[in-house]
């Protein structure tokens, strides 16, 4: 996956700008993003703190380390049961 050019900090703060009263266009304009780039990380850090950011961010990629290492176990079951002959 593609690392974001921004932080959570700066996630988080263009949100609150924008909750605030300052407008979408003018949010996006000023931190150059796209609307759906902005919208996407509305979906994903709308109403979050900066603490609550990090701790998704650290959770996800927790969780990403875990699915590589179960894919990694089930295709060295596959292996060993081929190997074997018992497939």
């Amino acid at each position: 996956m593609r690392k974001s050019r921004f932080s959570e900090a700066q996630i988080v703060g263009m949100i609150k700008e924008q909750e605030a009263g300052m407008l979408t266009a003018d949010v996006r304009r000023k931190h150059g993003l796209s609307q759906g780039t902005f919208y996407k990380f509305k979906s994903q850090y709308g109403g979050m703190e900066l603490s609550d950011a990090v701790k998704l961010r650290a959770v996800t990629n927790e969780n990403a380390k875990l699915k590589r290492l179960l894919a990694d176990t089930m295709l060295d079951n596959v292996v060993l049961k081929d190997l074997l002959g018992k497939n």
